[in-house]
Formats: C-alpha cells, structure tokens, sequence
C-alpha cells in the first residue's frame, strides 16, 4: 500500500505552508499545538514555545527539500535543515508489538516533532518515502505522493499547475 499513514502525516506537515498564497498553518506556537493535537501526536492541551515553532519550522523546510529531490537521483546526504531538525529532535527504538518502533525523548510539542520524524523511518521501511515529493511548478511547491506506476509524476495537478507550467512554455515557444 502505497497511501500509508506515515507518508500522509508527512505530507500534510510539509503542506502546512501553502506556499503560493504564503499561509501558515502553523505560524504561532499555539497553531502548531493545535495541528499537532489535531493529528495525535500530542495530548490535546499541549502548548508549544517559540523554540518548538522554530525546529517545525526548519523540519518541514528540511522535509520539502528532501522530498524536492525525489525528483532525481537519490542524493548522498539529507539537506542541510533536514539534518539539523532531526538532530534536535532525540528518539529511542521500543520493542513493543509486531516490530520495533522509534518513540520520542522529548516530552509536549518536542514529542510530536520527534513522531513526525519517526515517520520519515516508518515511510522508509513501508516503500512510500521515495513516493513523497514536491511540485515542481516554481509558484507552488505543494507537497504529494506520487502515486504513479513508474514514478514519474512532476507536478502536484496535472489540471492546474502542469497546465501552467506547458501554457508558459508554449507562450515561450510562440515568442521565438
């Protein structure tokens, strides 16, 4: 299964800035609590601080970039904020159930960054992680899982932004 809830948790994470309109889903500490209370990954009440808001802020550019390379060849190392976000944010392995899991060291707002980066791992070992990727239409940067046989899927909607991108290249093509 391809649509696993790890590869949406990430993908609704790096989609909580809409890039084309410049909204933030999570732009206050008390809106990133909210979202992730609203998904699980924290008790409902939890409150976040200005430093929480800050590495979400670098892990979901850090994600978008990573996943903006899927594009291509794999690459050798994971962009640079991705790194330092996952750094920031310590898990340990528990043997509980079927098979081993990472679960937080932090506790509040910390813990629910740290499971969304468990689920970079999850996403890893089910296949979809390489699935996960970015629009390539420069205005809009929207996150997806390319669902694809062969992989191949550039843009988030054929409908609205690969109709952009072919419209601006035919206009480029009628100008010469």
């Amino acid at each position: 299964m391809i649509e696993t809830e790890a590869a949406l948790l990430l993908r609704d994470f790096v989609n909580t800035l809409d890039v084309e309109v410049a909204a933030d889903e999570i732009a206050t500490p008390g809106r990133l609590a909210d979202w992730l209370a609203g998904r699980g990954l924290v008790p409902a009440g939890t409150t976040a601080a200005a430093g929480d808001l800050a590495r979400a802020v670098t892990l979901r550019e850090g994600l978008r970039a990573a996943m903006l390379g899927h594009h291509g060849p794999a690459p050798a190392e994971l962009p640079a904020g991705l790194a330092e976000a996952l750094a920031a944010l310590p898990l340990r392995v528990v043997l509980t159930g079927e098979r081993p899991a990472l679960a937080p060291l932090a506790t509040g707002a910390g813990a629910g960054l740290a499971r969304i980066a468990a689920a970079i791992v999850d996403s890893a070992a089910d296949g979809s992680w390489p699935r996960l990727k970015v629009c390539q239409e420069g205005t809009c940067a929207w996150a997806f899982l390319d669902t694809s046989k062969n992989r191949s899927r550039t843009w988030c909607s054929m409908r609205v932004c690969g109709n952009r991108t072919k419209t601006r290249a035919y206009r480029a093509r009628q100008k010469t």
